[in-house]
């Protein structure tokens, strides 16, 4: 018999989602089976709203940034419903059933990855595929939209070099990446910065600034700072752990509460951390600074033929997986091939920049300050 397949992005969005799409739906189509798409998330699959997706509704996607099946963050145990927020997993299922799926393929993040398992503990089939610019999905040696966002990123840190030259300023660009510094490091070894900072290494302003000053002093009379969202100073990093640790030790819940007050005060302090640093470094090396915000830019537009490639790549190996009945696993990307790895091997980490990655290495080699 065919089946039949639900298929939805949650999250942020990504450039590759609908490449992603077309590849499920288009080696779907041609193995026989139905594909229905669900709107915006779990949200739709939650509210049963779809649309089939044929190869009408398939046609001319491949190049098409965002996804047409729309997107939110909303999480199945705790959707937001008027001013509550409930647990719709069991609607879901109810949805699930109604329309006689045999897989739901959720394309996402780490979040998504989590969602998904829930589903996955209330007896559906899932399949995952891992979606976002940050690259920070554990167990794939990448994922779809980070390509994209490298090339954009890297893209605006040529332009800010001319400007840069120009006016003799330090220039900070903010990248995105969430908490780890795949994003910053790829786009600043590529587009040539002059000092990445990036969450997995705590940064001293003072070692920053004087790099900054030793490029002056050599003739160099502006320099550009690539910096990840999630980047923390080395202070506030030794505050968090110190918190983290306290919390850890106790059990008594006064000093439980005063520990996560503390965890969550220092978090919030990062926000705008890079505003801080750019008033920092103008006092401190005398040369007159500005920051750029990439912000959301660098999810947008066309996909890179990579993530156009590796989407497609990773949709059509899950009709592969879809065939041979093998649920409850993410399509992840090993090499030239994919790896169906379990979701519960995935849930709950993060895959890091580790200290001694080649990326390291190089920007190290190549005289980068990393702030350490």
């Amino acid at each position: 018999m065919s089946k039949t397949i639900g298929i939805l992005t949650a999250g942020g969005d990504s450039p590759g989602l609908n490449a992603a799409i077309r590849g499920v739906g288009k080696a779907a189509l041609r193995s026989d089976m139905y594909v229905l798409g669900f709107r915006d998330g779990f949200r739709g699959l939650m509210e049963n709203r779809f649309i089939p997706l044929d190869s009408h509704a398939l046609r001319g996607i491949l190049t098409i940034g965002g996804t047409i099946l729309g997107t939110s963050r909303d999480k199945p145990h705790r959707m937001p419903v008027g001013n509550q927020r409930l647990d719709m997993t069991d609607v879901m299922v109810e949805n699930y059933h109604r329309h006689h799926l045999d897989v739901l393929v959720c394309l996402g993040g780490g979040g998504t990855q989590k969602n998904a398992y829930r589903l996955a503990q209330k007896g559906l089939n899932i399949i995952t595929l891992p979606k976002t610019i940050d690259n920070d999905v554990a167990m794939t040696d990448s994922t779809f939209g980070f390509d994209t966002a490298l090339g954009i990123a890297t893209a605006a840190i040529d332009r800010l070099h001319s400007t840069a030259h120009s006016h003799h300023r330090i220039i900070v660009v903010e990248i995105m990446g969430h908490n780890t510094g795949w994003l910053a490091l790829g786009a600043g070894i590529a587009g040539g910065a002059d000092v990445i900072l990036i969450p997995e290494i705590p940064y001293d302003i003072n070692i920053i600034a004087e790099a900054i000053r030793r490029r002056s002093r050599r003739g160099s009379r502006f320099s550009i700072v690539a910096v990840s969202e999630g980047a923390i100073s080395k202070e506030n990093a030794a505050a968090i752990e110190d918190s983290r640790e306290k919390l850890a030790k106790t059990s008594d819940k006064e000093e439980r509460k005063q520990a996560k007050a503390q965890i969550k005060a220092r978090e919030a302090y990062q926000s705008g951390s890079t505003l801080r640093m750019v008033a920092q470094l103008e006092e401190l090396t005398g040369l007159e600074s500005r920051i750029t915000i990439l912000g959301h830019l660098q999810r947008g537009g066309t996909p890179s033929a990579a993530d156009r490639l590796l989407a497609s790549r990773l949709g059509t190996a899950c009709v592969q997986l879809i065939e041979e009945n093998k649920y409850g696993v993410m399509v992840a990307a090993c090499g030239e091939g994919f790896e169906a790895v379990p979701l519960e091997e995935i849930i709950g980490k993060r895959k890091m920049v580790p200290l001694d990655h080649p990326w390291v290495k190089t920007a190290r080699q190549v005289g980068t300050c990393l702030g350490d």
